[in-house]
């Protein structure tokens, strides 16, 4: 079974787009994004690009800030300052990578945890990990949509995570791990003794390392659950970008033995910028005092 990401963000996106008509009719405005994009990064660009169609395409504001490489941390941080006391933004994404000598930590701190609607300020991991109502990273709250779209179990599940960043392998571990998700969860890195025996005794994979080919299939028991996350390019003189796209995992190989795999493109990546707009909209109710369930 293929996990469309795309089949489902779509679905998703749609009824947000009905939610901002409804948030519109009761409070007289739109839910808005603040993007900050700082330097050219060309995979930033791009990641932004689609953010901000996401956002028109749900009848949501996205507010673009483009910011020079050289920007000063001071510069940035006051960016910051003046979107927090904004009361027409009620979500902002700072995209990461930084231009080298900002200090990303700082610069993620320095946001309203009210706006954070990444989920990667201190305050909203604290609450990630005690399971209290915060904002959920977007890839990990992603992944657990997918599962839940599909029927795939949690419960008493086998979970290996091949990756420990702060944006993707450490909330989704403590996702999996809550009361009602109740698995057993092994977090795996670059440093891990016998990584080919950790992935083999799970019943679900998730791969998000950023490299090629990392998970294969003698890596797979029968029927696991596969979660790509990885997007690398790689040459492929027969595209007409002169490159193509493939996750963390050898889809080939896997997808026969696998119960269930996301493609890439298509599986976990649009349903991360799903969930970066549900996050903005459950936002925007949180500060005109409504409740997200009821637009």
């Amino acid at each position: 079974m293929q996990l469309s990401g795309k089949e489902l963000s779509f679905a998703i996106r749609s009824d947000l787009a009905l939610k901002c008509q409804s948030f519109r009719e009761k409070t007289g405005r739109l839910p808005s994004l603040a993007v900050v994009l700082a330097g050219d990064n060309p995979a930033s660009i791009t990641y932004v690009s689609a953010k901000k169609k996401a956002c028109d395409e749900a009848g949501m504001i996205c507010r673009d800030i483009t910011l020079p490489g050289t920007v000063s941390q001071e510069e940035l941080l006051a960016t910051v300052a003046s979107l927090n006391g904004d009361p027409s933004v009620d979500g902002i994404l700072v995209q990461l990578p930084l231009p080298e000598g900002l200090d990303e930590q700082l610069i993620t701190r320095a946001i309203d945890p009210a706006k954070d609607v990444d989920g990667f300020c201190p305050e909203n991991v604290g609450h990630l990990l005690l399971g209290e109502k915060t904002f959920v990273p977007c890839t990990p709250k992603g992944i657990m949509r997918l599962l839940d779209e599909y029927g795939i179990p949690t419960w008493s599940a086998d979970v290996c995570i091949v990756g420990r960043s702060n944006i993707v392998g450490k909330p989704l571990a403590a996702l999996f791990m809550q009361r009602g998700r109740d698995a057993t969860v092994t977090v795996c890195n670059s440093r891990t003794n016998d990584l080919a025996g950790h992935v083999r005794r799970a019943d679900i994979v998730v791969a998000a390392v950023g490299r090629p080919g990392t998970i294969t299939a003698d890596m797979i028991k029968e029927g696991a659950t596969v979660i790509d996350v990885g997007i690398n390019r790689i040459p492929d003189s027969t595209k007409k970008s002169g490159f193509r796209l493939v996750g963390d995992v050898d889809y080939e190989g896997v997808e026969p033995k696998a119960g269930a795999i996301t493609p890439v493109p298509g599986g976990v990546g649009p349903m991360t910028i799903a969930m970066l707009l549900e996050n903005t909209v459950e936002a925007a109710c949180m500060h005109e005092g409504l409740e997200f369930c009821d637009l």
